[in-house]
């Protein structure tokens, strides 16, 4: 059993509400996040079991294979109001604290993605599972012995995975960059451009037929461009297995150090509730 954690959701979430309210350093984002792993931790371990921190890499498999996959988010981040610099190196910072003191598994593997790492986790467990993730891409993985809980929303994800795999296949995702199936690869980098429209009168026809039934070539080629993109079993094997090496291989740190850690770090208020680490 486990709670896999969308790591870099559950920080960059903490971090912007920080810093509504003030600048953002270690001392500010370090107590924040900690204090959501604790909660988190205590709502679900003895359902679920113990926190694996999944961290996405910082460069994608994705990107490679497409060049444009999240290509428009430098467009979006420079106009907001973040200091994105301040925000990697504290990611980066208390990623690396966690693995050193922390009793839970921090996994990144070069190349993949959070999402890649609890998907191959979803694969390889026996039990009963819990993603702590407010992203609905993980629907497609509630046909396992999954549940989800959205901590944006405070509560518990539901879907239909094979509809939820098939909506995306044919629609994309906008947030990715990844187009629809009837638009090419560059309608979201193209000024002025926009998708082709699809109707949910379409999506709902389509379903449970095979794509070659309602594709042509231009279209097919498309819905296997967003397959390889979206479908989380379409991770390569490569990083399937450094996947699974990793999460076999990584140790977890000695809980008896957590007080020397917060002593280290002015943390009095959560060494009161220390245990519930």
């Amino acid at each position: 059993m486990a709670q896999l954690v969308d790591f870099s959701q559950i920080f960059i979430g903490s971090y912007m509400t920080a810093s509504k309210f003030t600048s953002v350093d270690m001392d500010v984002i370090r107590p924040a996040v900690l204090n959501v792993l604790r909660l988190y931790r205590t709502k679900f371990v003895s359902e679920f079991g113990e926190l694996i921190l999944c961290c996405d890499s910082r460069k994608s498999w994705r990107k490679e294979i497409f060049p444009n996959y999240k290509a428009s988010r430098k467009k979006t981040r420079s106009a907001a109001p973040i200091d994105w610099e301040n925000l990697y190196e504290c990611l980066n910072q208390l990623k690396e604290e966690l693995a050193e003191w922390f009793p839970y598994q921090v996994l990144e593997v070069e190349k993949a993605e959070a999402d890649d790492i609890i998907a191959v986790l979803v694969g390889l467990a026996n039990e009963r599972t819990l993603i702590l993730s407010s992203d609905k891409d993980f629907v497609q993985l509630h046909q396992f012995n999954v549940r989800q809980y959205s901590p944006m929303q405070k509560k518990f994800v539901e879907g239909d995975s094979k509809w939820s795999l098939h909506e995306k296949l044919i629609k994309g995702d906008v947030g990715d960059g990844v187009p629809n199936i009837m638009s090419d690869d560059n309608v979201f980098i193209d000024e002025g451009r926009r998708q082709k429209p699809i109707t949910k009168k379409k999506v709902d026809a389509w379903y449970d037929l095979d794509p070659d039934m309602y594709c042509d070539a231009e279209m097919l080629r498309n819905y296997n461009r967003n397959k390889q993109l979206i479908d989380l079993s379409e991770v390569p094997e490569s990083i399937r297995i450094n996947i699974t090496e990793q999460f076999e291989t990584t140790a977890v740190g000695d809980r008896k150090r957590l007080l020397t850690y917060f002593i280290n770090h002015r943390l009095k208020n959560l060494t009161e509730n220390l245990t519930e680490f």
